[in-house]
């Protein structure tokens, strides 16, 4: 009989989905998502929702294409989710992430859905640069979502320990036929 152990703690890492290049006079806080951007939303929201993934809480960008990624997760996950939108998400350093990290640690789960380049920095904070580029060797993909479980708990100002649960991306030809 095998016994699987229930992580202390359980990270979820999304990009935002595919999104068009900002209009002249737009500000890229306000980019949408372009087509293929919104499939591959809806992908990785059913995705999540056929692994049992319901997160304690979604931390998430108040820019636009990031809100717009995070829609489906409520039509598929459940319309009751915890989310809250940060600004420092979209403006702030990868330190920010692993700081929120750290603030919700206390959960069993979070979510957070950003922007890279913080979203793989983190990620390769988390796992260690080898074992985070043979999971992304071509980089983090647009509404990429990695299941990172931790054994203990993240701690402020701590070396943490964590190992790649899953990776889940949208495969491009699904995404194109939607």
């Amino acid at each position: 009989m095998q016994h699987s152990t229930v992580p202390a703690f359980r990270l979820f890492l999304l990009r935002h989905a595919r999104s068009g290049w900002a209009m002249p006079g737009q500000r890229d806080f306000d980019r949408a998502l372009d087509d293929t951007g919104y499939a591959e939303a809806e992908l990785t929201a059913q995705a999540a929702a056929d692994h049992g993934i319901r997160p304690d809480v979604i931390l998430c960008s108040t820019a636009l294409r990031c809100r717009q990624t995070a829609e489906p997760l409520f039509r598929t996950l459940g319309e009751d989710l915890d989310i809250h939108y940060i600004d420092q998400l979209y403006s702030g350093p990868t330190s920010t992430y692993r700081n929120l990290v750290e603030a919700h640690a206390h959960r069993d789960s979070l979510m957070l859905l950003g922007h890279n380049p913080m979203i793989e920095e983190l990620f390769h904070q988390i796992l260690g640069g080898e074992m985070a580029a043979a999971a992304l060797g071509d980089g983090y993909p647009p509404a990429g979502l990695a299941i990172i479980d931790f054994p203990a708990r993240p701690t402020p100002g701590g070396i943490w320990s964590a190992a790649l649960g899953m990776l889940l991306v949208p495969a491009p030809e699904e995404a194109e036929r939607r």
